[in-house]
């Protein structure tokens, strides 16, 4: 979820800007992954600069450990029927671990590309056929079949306007809203009949508030946390936003020319997928799950 006001493109909501190129960022292999130390030195880094900071509990986690020593607290979020919808985006991978996307992608490049969690499952041939050209292409590679995304869909309390970043949920009025990521992992399929993701972000007024009515809600009971924005711009600092997360623990299968499409036009100003900031695993920046 974008997570800086004046950069949007580099800092994430789950946020950060991550561009693609000529091949999948997950062609980030082992031989061009950075080591293990490097994301060692990045978490240590993160705990450095937070320390005795005051920082609240910070995104993204695994979603199957409870635990968490940050006792920053802050109101939950409403529920999404009484805030309005200000931002779609997408990352490659998942930022979460969890549920049906705990397998690890690889160190990646040490700035949000070609690492994250992907599906478990496995697909069909059919299913993995390739398109025949390029999806999303930016600056570190495009999307294909069989990879996996983390939608977010970014709700604020602050009368936001939909645009692109985290910018547009907030509001001259109001300085501090409360901010809720609904997050959804899907993984793309050469499958026309597969979900699609312009019904999936479709969007609708309801009580004259941005709402989503084609929202997944049969994927697993969501687990709640509080956290915070995302993104690699995120992997040595912390993010300074307090967020109420939603996070579904199942996998969607999403017809990938569908997110062409959408890609090609939507008002978020979205035309490639963003990179993926370290898993949290620090107990001192995690909040307890509770529930």
């Amino acid at each position: 979820m974008k997570a800086t006001l004046m950069n949007t493109r580099n800092i994430c909501l789950s946020f950060v800007a991550f561009a693609l190129s000529g091949t999948s960022v997950l062609a980030v292999d082992a031989e061009h992954a950075v080591s293990d130390s490097v994301i060692a030195q990045q978490r240590a880094a993160l705990a450095a600069a937070t320390e005795n900071k005051g920082f609240g509990p910070q995104a993204p986690r695994d979603i199957s450990v409870d635990a968490g020593n940050n006792r920053r607290a802050f109101s939950s979020a409403p529920a999404v029927a009484e805030m309005t919808l200000c931002d779609i985006h997408f990352h490659e991978n998942a930022e979460h671990k969890g549920g049906e996307f705990t397998t690890f992608a690889g160190n990646g490049d040490g700035h949000g590309n070609g690492t994250g969690f992907k599906y478990n499952g496995t697909l069909t041939k059919a299913e993995l056929a390739p398109v025949g050209h390029k999806v999303g292409v930016g600056e570190h590679g495009d999307l294909e079949p069989g990879d996996t995304i983390e939608i977010h869909y970014v709700y604020s309390t602050a009368k936001a306007e939909i645009g692109h970043g985290l910018g547009t949920c907030l509001s001259d009025a109001i300085k501090n809203p409360q901010l809720r990521v609904e997050a959804v992992v899907a993984v793309l399929v050469n499958d026309p009949k597969a979900a699609d993701f312009g019904t999936m972000t479709q969007i609708a007024k309801a009580d004259d508030l941005n709402q989503v009515p084609n929202l997944p809600n049969d994927l697993g009971t969501p687990v709640v946390y509080e956290g915070s924005t995302t993104g690699p711009g995120y992997n040595e600092e912390a993010s300074p936003f307090q967020v109420t997360w939603s996070v579904r623990p199942e996998v969607v299968k999403v017809d990938i020319g569908s997110v062409e499409k959408w890609l090609a036009d939507n008002p978020f100003d979205e035309d490639h997928a963003h990179g993926v900031r370290n898993l949290v695993i620090n107990p001192d920046l995690l909040s307890q799950i509770n529930g």
